[in-house]
């Protein structure tokens, strides 16, 4: 009995932590994990961060296309009960190639483009 109580009043602090967090528009990176060079393999890496609340969705795209196959790691949260999360995925750009990271907060939707470093 006494841990369904902890249970259920540690629950509740989160609760009400969560609900008077302020929204807070994400900040986002997108880059790669080597310089980029066309016709080079690489990761295409985007990373959203210091953003509340949690209702987010991360697309990564090719010329306005989202690129299958991508990966998302899991939501996590730092002080202040803001949130980030990675999304990645192999790519090996070419010349005349858009590639973005297109970031739905809230349902407000921003686009963010990749530049290579040539």
């Amino acid at each position: 009995m006494k841990t369904m109580f902890k249970l259920a009043v540690v629950a509740l602090v989160l609760l009400s932590a969560i609900c008077f967090a302020k929204k807070s528009p994400p900040k986002v990176q997108v880059y790669s994990r080597n310089p980029g060079e066309y016709g080079k393999k690489n990761v295409l890496i985007c990373y959203v961060s210091d953003f509340h609340p949690p209702d987010i969705t991360i697309t990564l795209k090719k010329n306005g296309q989202e690129i299958q196959n991508s990966h998302q790691t899991d939501l996590a949260f730092e002080q202040g009960w803001k949130f980030h999360l990675t999304r990645y995925v192999d790519f090996t750009p070419q010349l005349g190639e858009d590639y973005t990271c297109e970031v739905n907060h809230m349902n407000e939707k921003k686009s963010y483009t990749w530049e290579a470093d040539m």
